[in-house]
């Protein structure tokens, strides 16, 4: 009997009831093809590695930014200056040394809040202050910048204050508005799309420029989502719109994506019901970077030691992994149109590199499990073949003879088997094949799991499957 196309490529994710569907996919991205020329419409490919950049020293980073030729990083009480020639200039001091700071610039500009006090750095001249104008209040929480004016939340309100046309360093007492359609707290604030998006607890309202010499910003309208933001550093730009962890006075928490006033859930009932149960949400971070035609989100909870990727392209939730952990990567600045992300451990700071296969040189899996294959009965797979790019061994080292793991499951995924090996190819050995044979009998159910892995640092491509009973 020839081998056939088996359908074991799915964008599902692990149901709370493994017998549903125990699908995942780590370190890889998905490309849909309405072709499937052999034999398959779903292709796996590999996402970017890591490769060092600068280092802050043994604490992570807490605030990122890039304007013009310079990167600026805030590692615990300093604000640094790194040029693309990887020179660090130290350019102040801050009133703290730990927490998440906010940053945004006016194009002169760059403006830095970290829930004690506001800071101003110059950018032509590298003059940095703390803003000491008796009008700014105090425990500002989250800055942006709209219609000429830095705008600032502070904790413990509804309020939100606005400075003087293109001053940080300029604030008036009375140059403030309260978000009103619910008495929650604001947590952040953001332009988007020419209006202010007001993140409250459990609503959301929106503001904008207003025509009046009292008032510089006023509520647009009625306009209000019954949704607030769960975690603050969760808030980034994505595409056309806005991402972040969300939840409602319901209970639970989502992600969603926010454009104008049209808020959509793009977390799946799967990934809910996990978040549902993780400890510590409010402190999970969240960011946005593009990869070959793909807009992902990453989002990392550190107390449950895991990230997840939402790739907006093709609605899928694959893992991100870093030694068998959370995703190294916490804060990410686009810098000259490159991806640069801080860890979330350490000072250091990486380039999303597509071009390198290890992080900072540590090992990355790349693994999926397959779609539960249903036979209704006792059944045998005498063969099955995963069809992949093939001769993409290393010149030295780990990967000269690259392997490919397989475990099968014969119970829905509760139980798996040992450890198969198969090579996928020295470099050039384009012709082989990574099949496995005599895989034994399933149980009366009839249900096959299948699960693949390569940790070898090589490209790795998940083109389909194909099998042969008997």
């Amino acid at each position: 009997m020839d081998l056939t196309p088996i359908p074991l490529f799915g964008l599902s994710n692990k149901s709370r009831a493994p017998s549903v569907t125990d699908q995942e996919r780590v370190n890889l991205y998905s490309e849909i093809s309405p072709d499937g020329e052999r034999g398959g419409k779903i292709t796996m490919y590999c996402m970017p590695g890591l490769t060092a950049q600068s280092n802050y020293g043994a604490n992570p980073c807490r605030g990122a930014w890039s304007h013009g030729d310079f990167k600026y990083y805030v590692n615990r009480d300093k604000l640094w200056k790194e040029a693309n020639d990887g020179t660090q200039t130290s350019l102040g001091t801050l009133l703290t040394s730990g927490g998440l700071v906010d940053m945004i610039d006016n194009g002169t500009q760059l403006m830095i809040v970290d829930g004690t006090a506001g800071y101003i750095l110059t950018l032509a001249t590298d003059v940095f202050a703390q803003i000491t104008d008796p009008g700014f209040p105090a425990n500002p929480t989250s800055v942006t910048f709209l219609n000429l004016r830095f705008v600032c939340t502070f904790a413990g309100t509804g309020q939100y204050y606005w400075s003087a046309i293109n001053d940080g360093t300029s604030w008036d007492a009375l140059d403030f508005a309260t978000e009103e359609s619910n008495p929650d707290n604001l947590v952040r604030v953001i332009a988007d799309n020419g209006q202010l998006v007001l993140f409250g607890e459990f609503t959301t309202g929106f503001a904008g420029p207003t025509n009046s010499d009292d008032a510089a910003f006023g509520r647009i309208g009625a306009a209000a989502i019954e949704f607030g933001l769960a975690a603050r550093n969760s808030l980034d730009k994505f595409d056309q719109s806005l991402i972040f962890l969300c939840k409602s006075r319901l209970g639970g928490v989502q992600v969603c994506t926010l454009s104008g006033y049209t808020l959509q859930v793009v977390s799946n009932p799967d990934i809910e019901t996990l978040l549902s149960a993780y400890t510590g949400i409010e402190s999970a971070t969240g960011f946005s970077f593009r990869h070959e035609g793909h807009s992902f989100y990453q989002l990392n909870f550190t107390a449950e030691n895991v990230s997840w990727r939402f790739d907006g392209r093709t609605g899928d939730w694959p893992k991100a992994e870093s030694s068998g952990g959370r995703h190294r990567a916490e804060l990410q600045v686009n810098h000259q149109n490159r991806s640069y992300v801080t860890d979330y451990e350490t000072g250091n700071t990486y380039l999303f590199d597509p071009d390198a296969l290890t992080d900072n040189g540590a090992t990355i899996a790349r693994q999926f499990i397959g779609r539960h294959l249903m036979t209704g009965n006792v059944s045998r797979f005498a063969e099955i073949w995963i069809d992949m790019e093939m001769g993409v061994g290393t010149t030295t080292g780990q990967g000269v003879n690259p392997q490919l793991m397989m475990q099968v499951s014969k119970d829905g995924g509760k139980t798996w088997g040992n450890e198969r090996w198969a090579d996928i190819g020295a470099m050039g050995a384009y012709r082989g094949r990574a099949t496995f044979r005599r895989l034994g009998r399933s149980a009366e159910s009839g249900v096959w799991t299948f699960k693949f892995r390569v940790s070898d640092p090589v490209n790795v491509t998940f083109i389909g499957a194909w099998g042969r009973r008997g």
